[in-house]
């Protein structure tokens, strides 16, 4: 059986390609989408990629991952620095998850150095663009294969 990973992306991330792609890149959500099916398939794993703007929605997925996926990979976007509505979800559901931002967040405004998501996520990674969804695929597909049966 083929473990499913969720990856949710919190807002604005829908406007990547074009906005402020000096911070963001040019990729688009349709880009990393397609990457990280490419790279779950080597890595035997699924996807199921999703984006929302609304703090609810997200909070609406991460439960409803319960019993259903493997793990979480969650780029919060600003919702990373405020929602501890958020974190408390994923510390609720007790999976794996790993953060991803395409920027480096610590080389950013202040207020973007802190990161609520990062309290539940066994590891973050950042600054490396689109494929930062990749290596969080690596990742998780390592905690998965570690996870005691």
């Amino acid at each position: 059986m083929t473990a499913s990973i969720l990856i949710l992306n919190g807002p604005n991330l829908n406007l990547l390609g074009s906005r402020e792609p000096e911070v963001y890149g040019h990729e688009t959500l349709d880009d990393i989408e397609e990457l990280c099916v490419e790279t779950a398939a080597k890595l035997g794993l699924a996807v199921d990629f999703r984006q929302s703007n609304s703090e609810g929605e997200l909070i609406d997925w991460i439960h409803g991952a319960r019993g259903r996926a493997a793990g979480l990979i969650v780029n919060a976007g600003a919702y990373t620095h405020s929602s501890i509505a958020l974190l408390d979800a994923l510390v609720a559901v007790d999976l794996p998850v790993v953060e991803v931002h395409l920027s480096n967040i610590f080389r950013r405004e202040p207020f973007r150095h802190r990161s609520y998501i990062a309290r539940a996520a066994r590891g973050s990674i950042c600054g490396f663009g689109g494929h930062g969804y990749a290596l969080a695929l690596a990742a998780m597909a390592r905690l998965i294969e570690s996870r005691p049966r």
